[in-house]
């Protein structure tokens, strides 16, 4: 039975700037990436999820994060082998659990569709795997979504740098399109790159963070994302560091700590 979706009201800094990310749709409940883990997101009170796109061999942009098939489906072999129609008859979901049988590998038309459907925000991620054209997926992924959300639901990011030079080529508009660099780590010259690129955001592993770099980014008015924390306490000191989100497994982990961190804090000043 389906729970009743909690407010998520509290859960943004503003209504634009996401404070918590289901990574994958909710990757800790269903299977990453598919449609029923952004359903599970929504469900469960996110506003925002992390999803990635990349190509399959006819120029079909799909949601998909790996170069292979193995890990996620009943497939084997590389994405970009794959054309619409043998992607379609894959398993995506029996992987995770048998009560996901049958899920299929979404296509980005139909991941819009739902997204545009429960109002959610969006992080895209454009996913170069080794030897793609990052030009074309660019060309093939962003138009449509562009096209299908609002640019306060919407963060376009990619560790590929060539993607989002295209990006920002295609649209040159910074309001219009939000861009973010991912990275393990702040580059050494990050706010060059923010400058050139007019990004809105920098996405890095939360684990390789160093308080000054966050300041400065803070300083700067840039937006900071840390991937993947799936533990709110070891993860409470970023908040304080200027962290304007978290890019979670389970985002549910980090409301409902930060919800008993507010009753004791309010019971003790009671």
């Amino acid at each position: 039975m389906t729970q009743p979706r909690p407010a998520a009201s509290a859960d943004h800094v503003d209504n634009a700037t996401p404070r918590y990310i289901a990574h994958r749709g909710l990757s800790a409940r269903a299977p990453e990436n598919t449609l029923a883990a952004v359903q599970a997101a929504y469900d469960a009170g996110c506003d925002w999820v992390e999803l990635d796109v990349q190509l399959l061999g006819d120029g079909t942009p799909v949601i998909w994060h790996d170069a292979g098939l193995k890990r996620c489906s009943d497939g084997r072999g590389k994405l970009f082998r794959l054309d619409a129609e043998s992607a379609a008859k894959l398993d995506a979901g029996s992987w995770f659990g048998p009560q996901y049988r049958g899920e299929a590998m979404a296509t980005l038309e139909s991941m819009l569709t739902l997204i545009q459907r429960l109002g959610m925000g969006l992080n895209l991620e454009l996913k170069v795997s080794r030897g793609r054209n990052a030009i074309e997926l660019v060309q093939a992924a962003l138009p449509p979504t562009l096209e299908a959300l609002p640019a306060d639901k919407l963060i376009v990011s990619s560790f590929d740098r060539h993607a989002l030079t295209a990006a920002r080529a295609l649209e040159s508009d910074p309001d219009r399109l939000r861009l973010g660099i991912l990275d393990d780590k702040a580059p050494k010259r990050w706010w060059l790159e923010t400058e050139r690129l007019s990004a809105y955001s920098l996405h890095l592993d939360w684990r390789k963070l160093k308080i000054k770099h966050a300041l400065e980014i803070a300083d700067e008015q840039i937006k900071l994302f840390c991937y993947t924390a799936n533990d709110p306490v070891t993860f409470e000191k970023l908040w304080d560091w200027g962290v304007d989100g978290v890019i979670s497994d389970d985002p549910t982990r980090f409301v409902i700590h930060a919800e008993e961190t507010a009753r004791q804090s309010g019971a003790k000043s009671a």
